[in-house]
């Protein structure tokens, strides 16, 4: 029970990693408030969690929005936890084709959001002497062909807003921490492309396909292996970290195919048949 009288607030919580990491920090003992625009799932999460977890519809790009979200918790008991989570696709064009207002949305969705979240915790956590925040980055940010152009050039300004809000907020008693998650299934891509249905289940298991043959662990990440990494990060038993992240991804970043798959040619062996 580390979070056992502890205020949390995930944004994005009604479904995928945001829904896990509630349910997460809910069994821990916090009393949680999850935003979200999902309305029927945000409802759905507060019937299941017998009153740890309550829901305010919440649009994190409008920063009174996020205010509301935040004092909700600060008037239930104080602001102890925040997740920084919210997020989708965003806009899918290239540098080259993208439109100005496609690209100031994603941004304003991804990571404006998540400056406006520490923005409003920080004077909330401080009178209480301290507080966690963890926000939502990507493998996206730490390399190509991941993800859009926009939504990785914005996952890795959360990385580095993340090094520079523990900066700025050590002196108040505030860790702030990144996860970085590589492909999980939670149906970000398909439902910002409008798979539905039939369509979505399917696709969602052929993404769970690639995924299992493109890393070294071979299974699709699920959000409760993201939930439990925010877990730590925002629980005592990190108390001594701040201002970095976690990359949960199975092994998809550590480097490429012929690093780890021992069916698959590297260099080195091509070139035993000219010795």
């Amino acid at each position: 029970m580390r979070f056992e009288g502890k205020r949390a607030v995930v944004t994005g919580g009604a479904s995928g990693i945001g829904r896990a990491t509630a349910l997460r920090l809910a069994q821990e003992g916090a009393h949680v408030i999850v935003g979200d625009l999902d309305a029927e799932g945000g409802a759905a999460i507060a019937d299941a969690s017998g009153g740890a977890i309550a829901f305010l519809r919440t649009d994190v790009t409008h920063e009174a929005d996020i205010v509301a979200l935040l004092a909700a918790a600060d008037a239930a008991g104080g602001l102890d936890v925040l997740f920084n989570n919210a997020g989708a696709g965003g806009a899918r064009a290239p540098i080259g084709e993208i439109a100005a207002e496609d690209w100031d949305a994603t941004m304003a969705l991804l990571l404006r959001s998540v400056a406006l979240g520490i923005r409003h915790a920080a004077p909330l956590m401080a009178k209480r002497g301290g507080g966690a925040i963890v926000n939502t980055s990507s493998v996206s940010a730490l390399g190509t062909g991941y993800a859009p152009t926009a939504y990785s050039t914005a996952k890795a300004g959360v990385l580095h807003l993340t090094r520079l809000a523990a900066a700025d907020l050590a002196g108040d008693g505030i860790r702030v921490n990144a996860v970085v998650p590589g492909f999980i299934t939670t149906g970000i891509f398909t439902r910002h492309l409008g798979i539905a249905g039939e369509k979505l289940a399917a696709a969602d298991a052929a993404i769970a396909g690639v995924a299992a043959g493109a890393q070294p662990i071979q299974r699709a990440g699920t959000p409760e292996d993201i939930a439990a990494a925010v877990a730590f990060l925002a629980s005592d038993d990190a108390s001594f970290v701040t201002g970095t992240h976690i990359v949960i991804d199975g092994g998809l970043t550590i480097g490429t195919r012929a690093s780890w798959d021992r069916q698959s040619p590297s260099l080195l062996t091509a070139l035993e048949a000219f010795r």
